[in-house]
Parts: structure tokens; C-alpha cells; sequence
């Protein structure tokens, strides 16, 4: 049964009503730099970005319908298609930019990429995610509407349709925008307590704490108890399994790749030598575990696209339109060509092939992935890897090495990312419109739109948080992009510990060979276990809610699940958006040897019992705006 002639969309294809406005076009730009800077520095301390696109349109929602008082759900449903392009450019950027500015950091020779670098290459990457999804709408959205459930764009579309609501549910995502930024303030600016407490297990010579912010219990309620529970269970092997292992042998003689003996390494600096690269090996062989897997829907989207993209053309109806295929493929080949010419990106013609080709492979790879298991899920950082792989093994063999040969694999894998991450968020917006009503061709020049200033808006904020903390920090330790730097210089210089990443790859192996997710296990056991522990608590949170009793009716307990989700998505924002600005006070210059942060830091006075008791407060708040619900008025 053919889907496209069943359905019928909320507002009807021979209606026409406001959708590409002034408004909606600059309130959508102003939520993509604020989601995109907020994922930015997300993502740079866990290694997850979340999905924009639901408290877009929810805060579209409250300022278009409330504020300015006007009534257009496809106004709203174009700021979160432009906004959420925030989200996934700076997805893809940050997994794998970072390593540029950790090579230049540690050799004087290199140099700090630039911001036009940086700019063009997002911004490539962003038009090219948003292009190659185009001939991919007809085949996934509209002839496989009812068989793929793309979970954030069906969500987004009830969102929208339950309007009258969405000045309500708007307040639970500004509380907790408000609160968190509160919070983050206290905890990273003044430094009343740390935000990371940590208590030692001598016992078992490890260790075990847990960061205390917002944004991963926030993170951990949105992912639920399932993927939670897997990133924890991969922080329990490291740190309960094998970091005491590797301690009780106490051995005197220095192991490379660290620089003491083990008998006097701290857990923490055990896992920084050790753990980390078994945990690489684990998250390389799960993302290729997951593209293996995904090949033969591959196949069948690719084959789908290329035979019904030619028949829409003799489609009129609005719902219908996208952007014609000339224009389309004029603007691949302008791409490629930019990517190949321009000075400013360091990569060949060879490279720029290699983008088309994997480009579009992955473009389709993610769109099918998220129409699957969601934009959340969609598994970004295994396709960069399977990309740097290849890419950085084409690129030695051609005579391309070194320094030059590293940076080109990494801009390479970049604008892969880029790519992957855009054609995931741009079919979950289009099959919220698909529902809604919109129309297709305007969605995607929003999409262009939302690409083209995000990717401006990344550069520049990489810029301020690599000069604030570094790269590879404790504030940042930029997780994915690190991996990616390993895997290049593995390849391309023979620099990595093999014997530790083979453990990994046969830990992955494992946890396959058992039904488990192989790359949230990695992710856990590649991160320090205190990045998992708030996240697996934030999912404890949310399944509490799912088996609450006290709920009287299935209703009652999805709107309790959907309010923690607002407000969790609030405080990921409010916590990103202060992350920026307390880097903009670590910039600032106020004499000699301090600047603004130093001023204001009173050095976490209150310890880990303060820290300890703030994280149980954000807790409490979850369950507060999730539970409650203002009265009525009659």
C-alpha cells in the first residue's frame, strides 16, 4: 500500500497559510546559535549532543503564539526546522575539529587552524548534510511514512499539534534553562563547591565520584534507563575491573604508554595510560559492528532514492516540492570543487572525492539510522572513524603524511560528520513537516539557512572555549575528538598502544556476541566513570516515572515523562549557554596573571558533602517540574 496516497497531513496541501516569515526565519537563526552553542559545549565534556528540535519548537511556540500572539503551527514547525540545525552542525564539528587545535598545542611548528578554516569547512559539511538529503525525502519520509518512526520528528509534530499547550510546556523548558544556568554559575564560576566530587577506594585501588551538573542528569533522563544503564555498566568494567587489575600488580617497571610505574599511578592516571585506549579500540570496532549491520538497509534506501527521486517533477501539490535536482546537483559540484580549490581547507582532490562518495553513503546511513532508533542514537562518531580509517590509510599510500597527511584526514572526517549529523536532523524535520503539512522546498533552504549561520556561530565559539580551557582538559577533554586524533595518528604514524586497543576490540566483540549495544558500553568505558554515574542517575530518574503507580492514568505518566524531558532539555541549554560565558570570563584580562574567572572563584569551599547535596537539589527539581501541574483557571 502505497503510504503517500493514504495519509493526510494537519494543515491540507491546497491550504496556504504563513510558514517562511521574517520571524520565523530570525527566531529560528537565534535558537540555532544558542542550541548549537550549547551542544558545543555539551558534547566537548561528554561525548553526546541531544536533539534541539523538540524545545525549538516548543519555545517557538511560546514566543509566536503567546507573545506575539499569532497562530501559525508551520511558522513554528520553520523555527524548529532552521533552529535544530544548531544542534547537529555542531555535532559533527566538535567530534572532530578539536584534534587540530590539541596537534597545535603540542607542537609550536603547527599552527592554530584559522576561523575561516573552521567556517568553511562547517559550513561545506552543513550544505552538503542538507543536499544529499533531498533525493532521500520521497523514499524514507513519504513512501516509508508508517514503517519508519522517526521518534524525534513524530514527537515534535505532537508537540506542535498539541498547541494550546505550548505555552505551558514553554515554561517548563525556560525553568529549567533559568535553574541550570543558576547552578552551573555557583558551581563552575564561583566555585562554591566542585563540580566534580571523587572519593578514592584504596581497598580496590580505584576510584569512584560523578559530575555534578545539570546537564548529564539531564542527558541521562532523556536517553532513559536502557542507554544509561550501558554507558555506567562500561564505567563499572574500567573503573571496578580493570583499573584494580592493572593496579594489583603493582608492577615497578614503566609500561609505556605511561611515563611511571604502575605501582604509582594515581586511578585516575591509570585510566588516562591505559583504560582510554582499550576504551578506543571498543568504540572503533562498535561503530564499524553498526555499520556492518545497517549495509543492507544501505542498499535499500540508496536504490529507492535514485529510482523515485525523477518522478517529482510532475508533482505540483505543495507538499510535494523539494528543491529541483539541478539545483541540487549544482550545488554538490560548487561544493566539491570549493573543498578541492580553496587554501583555506587542506585538502586535495583525492580528499574532496572521497567527501562526495562517503558523503552521500553516509548521508544515507544516517538518515535511515534515525528514521530507526532516533537522531540521539544515530551513531555519527562510527562513521567519522570508519572515514579517518580509510581516509588517512588512502592518503599515507598516495604519499600524503605526516603533519599535512593528519590534518587532512581530520578535515576530511569533519565534513563527513558534518554531513552524517545535518541528514539525520534534516529527515527528522522533514517528517514533522510530512505530518504538519509544510512545505518540503522551504523547509530545506530553513535547513540551508540554519546551516550556513550554525556553522559561522561554531567557529567562533570553538575559538572562545579553546582559548578559555584547551582542548583535551579536565573542563573540555573533548572525548570523540581525542578518539579521533588517536585513530589518525595510530594509522598515519604507527604511535598507537595496539596491544591495549586489540583488548578493546575483542571487549566489543564480546558484548556483541552477548546482544548488547556495543558502542554505549565503549562510550562508558572510554569516558571517566564520572561522566556515567550523573547520566545513570538522570536514567534511574526517568524509570521511576515510567513505573510510577501514583500515575493514575497512561496519560498522566507520558505527560510526567514528557515534562522531565522539557525540562532536562532546558537545563542542558542553561548550562551551555553559561559554559560560554564562563569561558568568555576566562578570557578577559583583569591584571597580569588573572583574569575574570580567577576573581570570582572561592575555590569550592564546601567540598564534596556541598557538591554532593546541590546534585540531590537539581534531582528534586526534575521531579518538582515533572510532578507538577499549575492549576487551572476556571
Amino acid at each position: 500500500m502505497n503510504q503517500k496516497d493514504d495519509f493526510k497531513p494537519f494543515i491540507p496541501a491546497d491550504k496556504v497559510i504563513p510558514e517562511f516569515t521574517v520571524v520565523s526565519v530570525v527566531l529560528g537563526i537565534l535558537l540555532a546559535v544558542v542550541f548549537g552553542a550549547a551542544n558545543a559545549y555539551l558534547g566537548l565534556r561528554v561525548g553526546m549532543t541531544v536533539s534541539a528540535s523538540i524545545p525549538a519548537a516548543v519555545i517557538s511556540m511560546g514566543i509566536i503564539r503567546f507573545i506575539l500572539r499569532k497562530d501559525s503551527i508551520l511558522e513554528n514547525n520553520m523555527v524548529q526546522t532552521i533552529g535544530s540545525a544548531g544542534e547537529s552542525l555542531a555535532a559533527g564539528a566538535i567530534f572532530t575539529l578539536p584534534a587540530l587545535f590539541m596537534w597545535a598545542a603540542e607542537n609550536d611548528a603547527v599552527s592554530t587552524p584559522s576561523f575561516l578554516e573552521i567556517a568553511v569547512i562547517a559550513v561545506c559539511g552543513g550544505l552538503l548534510g542538507v543536499l544529499f538529503m533531498v533525493p532521500l525525502r520521497t523514499a524514507l519520509i513519504v513512501e516509508e511514512h508508517g514503517v519508519l518512526p522517526f521518534p524525534e520528528g513524530t514527537a515534535c509534530a505532537e508537540v506542535l499539534l498539541a498547541g494550546e499547550e505550548g505555552g505551558e510546556k514553554s515554561k517548563v523548558v525556560f525553568s529549567g534553562l533559568g535553574i541550570a544556568a543558576i547552578y552551573k554559575f555557583i558551581a563552575d564560576g564561583l566555585c562554591l563547591f566542585p563540580s566534580e566530587v571523587h572519593w578514592d577506594i584504596k581497598p580496590l585501588k580505584t576510584g569512584f565520584g560523578m559530575d555534578v551538573l545539570p546537564a548529564l542528569a539531564g542527558v541521562g533522563y532523556i536517553c532513559g534507563l536502557k542507554i544509561s544503564s550501558y554507558m555506567f555498566a562500561g564505567g563499572i568494567l574500567g573503573w571496578f575491573v580493570l583499573i584494580p587489575l592493572i593496579s594489583l600488580f603493582g608492577i615497578e617497571n614503566i609500561i609505556a604508554p605511561a611515563t611511571d610505574a604502575i605501582s604509582i599511578l594515581t586511578p585516575s592516571k591509570i585510566w588516562s595510560s591505559y583504560i582510554r585506549y582499550i576504551g578506543a579500540g571498543a568504540v572503533a570496532t562498535g561503530g564499524i559492528i553498526s555499520l556492518i549491520k545497517s549495509l543492507p538497509t544501505i542498499v535499500k534506501t540508496f536504490s529507492k532514492a535514485i529510482t523515485g527521486f525523477g518522478r517529482q517533477s510532475d508533482n505540483e501539490v505543495r507538499t510535494s516540492k523539494d528543491l529541483p535536482l539541478p539545483f541540487v546537483v549544482a550545488g554538490v559540484l560548487i561544493i566539491t570543487v570549493i573543498i578541492w580549490l580553496l587554501p583555506a581547507i587542506p585538502i586535495s582532490f583525492l580528499g574532496a572525492l572521497i567527501i562526495v562518495i562517503f558523503g552521500f553513503f553516509f548521508a544515507t546511513v544516517s538518515s535511515r539510522m534515525v528514521g530507526m532508533v532516533g537522531s540521539s542514537n544515530n551513531p555519527v562518531s562510527g562513521m567519522a572513524i570508519a572515514t579517518l580509517l580509510i581516509a588517512t590509510a588512502i592518503l599515507k599510500a598516495t604519499g600524503t603524511d605526516g603533519y599535512a597527511g593528519m590534518a587532512s584526514a581530520i578535515c576530511i572526517g569533519t565534513v563527513i560528520c558534518i554531513v552524517a549529523a545535518m541528514a539525520g536532523d534534516t529527515s527528522q524535520d522533514l517528517k514533522t513537516g510530512y505530518i504538519v503539512g509544510a512545505t518540503p522546498i522551504k523547509q530545506q533552504i530553513g535547513e540551508l539557512i540554519g546551516a550556513v549561520v550554525s556553522a559561522l556561530a561554531i567557529g567562533g565559539i570553538m575559538y572562545l572555549l579553546n582559548a578559555a580551557w584547551r582542548y583535551g582538559s579536565t573542563q573540555l577533554p573533548a572525548p570523540q575528538a581525542t578518539l579521533m586524533k588517536l585513530v589518525v595518528e595510530g594509522v598515519m604514524g604507527g604511535t598507537l598502544p595496539w596491544g591495549l586497543v586489540f583488548c578493546g576490540v575483542g571487549i566489543a566483540i564480546m558484548i556483541e556476541i552477548l546482544g548488547l549495544p556495543v558502542l554505549p558500553v565503549a562510550i562508558g568505558l572510554y569516558l571517566p566513570i564520572h561522566l556515567s554515574t550523573p547520566i545513570f542517575i538522570g536514567g534511574l530518574l526517568r524509570w521511576f516515572f515510567e513505573k510510577k503507580k501514583a500515575c493514575k492514568t497512561e496519560d498522566e505518566r507520558k505527560d510526567t515523562i514528557d515534562r522531565g524531558v522539557l525540562y532536562s532539555s532546558g537545563m542542558i541549554a542553561g548550562e551551555g549557554l553559561i559554559g560560554i560565558l564562563l569561558a568568555v570570563f576566562a578570557v578577559i584580562p583583569v591584571s597580569k596573571k588573572e583574569n575574570l574567572s580567577d576573581i570570582i572563584n572561592l575555590g569550592g569551599i564546601l567540598g564534596n558533602i556541598g557538591g554532593t547535596i546541590f546534585f540531590l537539589a537539581i534531582l528534586a527539581s526534575i521531579v518538582f517540574f515533572a510532578t507538577h501541574r499549575p492549576k487551572k483557571k476556571a
